[in-house]
């Protein structure tokens, strides 16, 4: 037997879903510590070492899960499971979700982590702590959106018990993963992400504004419910609002136009900030061509992807409403071996 596998258990069972499959593996996990990693997921090789740091350095309070900032893997060469050369997606879907990621992780889950008021692990990594997840009940089968959803009970269970904790986030790219490059297969994800959060929020309901949760009920829901879920319903809102008004002739253009312009201007500076933060420390993409096109990338993206995104959105928000329990297909390319080198470029 090779040595290599030794400790490698495979655990072949019906399919279930994910919460299913991660429920049985944790049934035979042996250490205090465990991952959980999407398959289409690329692990940098000291990922758990960055996991697991904040676990040891802390002793005033109970770190329950740690996570890091997941990357956009299409068009890299990876061979032998190692990503060896790193490129900017050439699929223009996939580049803007490029953007979006850099958003999300390298800024938006920072600030979140200072405060103490991170509500989500992604699904593609994450490092939990086993007796903690074991108490809460494992993950959940009836909901789409189970990685939020352990995490969020995860910290109201130890609210509840009135022991301090922390769930930390790691700023360093620690895993890569393939992204959508249709807009089907996009909007399926789109639409399943929203319908995850959706149950969650109404899992959870009882933490809205609660003080009893601090930080996580008076901040980290209402965010999450005013700013990530209805926020797309009160733009789309605004757009038939205003075609009304156009239609009735009651829109002052000059005011219309300088407004727009704000808009899209802010949103411009805030992708384009987070590239150079992402340029300025971890310089993963190589040479002005790579960073160049990002920056172009980001002047068409309230245009093209943020219409897309919210659309999807509203369609998750419906789907929900009807009671859509489904993944839907969620298909992949695919890490294809190239058989020269055992490499692949998307």
């Amino acid at each position: 037997m090779n040595q290599s596998f030794a400790n490698l258990t495979v655990i072949d069972k019906v399919n279930g879903g994910k919460a299913d499959a991660l429920n049985a593996a944790l049934n035979i996990a042996r250490n205090d510590f465990y991952v959980a990693i999407d398959v289409d997921s690329v692990i940098e090789p000291d990922a758990i070492l960055k996991l697991v740091k904040p676990i040891m350095e802390t002793n005033d309070r109970r770190v329950i899960a740690t996570g890091g900032v997941i990357r956009i893997a299409n068009s890299c060469e990876i061979i032998n499971g190692h990503l060896v050369n790193i490129e900017v997606p050439k699929n223009l879907l996939a580049r803007f979700q490029v953007l979006e990621y850099t958003r999300a992780f390298l800024m938006g889950r920072i600030a979140w982590s200072k405060i103490n008021g991170i509500l989500i692990i992604s699904g593609a990594l994450g490092l939990f702590d086993k007796q903690v997840v074991i108490n809460c009940g494992g993950y959940n089968h009836n909901t789409v959106g189970e990685d939020m959803e352990l995490v969020v009970r995860m910290r109201r269970h130890m609210y509840d018990l009135d022991i301090k904790h922390r769930i930390e986030y790691i700023p360093d790219p620690l895993c890569w993963t393939e992204a959508p490059t249709t807009l089907k297969i996009l909007g399926r994800q789109r639409n399943r992400w929203t319908r995850g959060t959706m149950d969650t929020l109404f899992i959870h309901k009882k933490i809205f504004l609660n003080y009893k949760y601090v930080k996580m009920g008076l901040i980290g829901h209402p965010f999450w419910f005013f700013f990530e879920r209805l926020a797309p319903i009160i733009e789309t809102l605004g757009i038939i609002y205003f075609l009304v008004l156009w239609y009735l002739g009651q829109i002052n253009w000059s005011f219309f136009f300088l407004l727009l312009a704000f808009v899209y201007l802010f949103s411009v500076a805030f992708t384009s900030y987070a590239i150079l933060f992402d340029e300025l420390t971890f310089r993963k993409y190589k040479g002005r061509v790579q960073a160049m096109t990002l920056f172009l990338t980001a002047l068409i993206d309230p245009i093209i992807y943020h219409p897309l995104t919210v659309y999807w959105s509203i369609r998750g928000n419906i789907s929900y409403l009807k009671g859509t329990k489904s993944w839907g297909d969620q298909e992949r390319k695919g890490f294809e071996k190239n058989k020269a080198t055992l490499g692949v470029k998307q």
